[in-house]
C-alpha cells in the first residue's frame, strides 16, 4: 500500500514540476523571440509579421529536442527510486 502511495504522490509532485519547467521554458524561448523581433526591427515592424514570426519559432522550438528532454524529469527519478529499492531488498 505504502508503494502504491508513493507512486501516486510521486508521479503528482513530478507533473508539478514538470509543468514549472515546461511553461517556464517556454516563456523563456518565447522572450528570446520577442527580443529577436526587437532586434531585427527597431523601429516595432509589422504586428502580424511579429506574430507569425513568434509562433514559428515556438513550432520549431516544439519540434526541437528540448521539450523531449524535459520528460527526464519523470524519467530520473523513477530509476533512481527503483534502483534504491532494488539495492534495499536485495539483501
Amino acid at each position: 500500500m505504502n508503494l502504491i502511495r508513493l507512486v501516486i504522490f510521486g508521479f503528482l509532485f513530478l507533473s508539478v514540476i514538470y509543468l514549472a519547467v515546461a511553461w517556464y521554458s517556454r516563456s523563456v524561448r518565447r522572450e528570446k523571440l520577442e527580443k529577436e523581433w526587437a532586434e531585427d526591427h527597431p523601429d516595432g515592424g509589422d504586428k502580424a509579421a511579429r506574430q507569425t514570426f513568434i509562433t514559428q519559432g515556438m513550432t520549431d522550438y516544439n519540434d526541437s529536442i528540448r521539450p523531449k528532454l524535459l520528460l527526464l524529469i519523470y524519467i530520473v527519478p523513477m530509476l533512481a527510486v527503483g534502483t534504491i529499492l532494488y539495492v534495499i531488498n536485495a539483501n
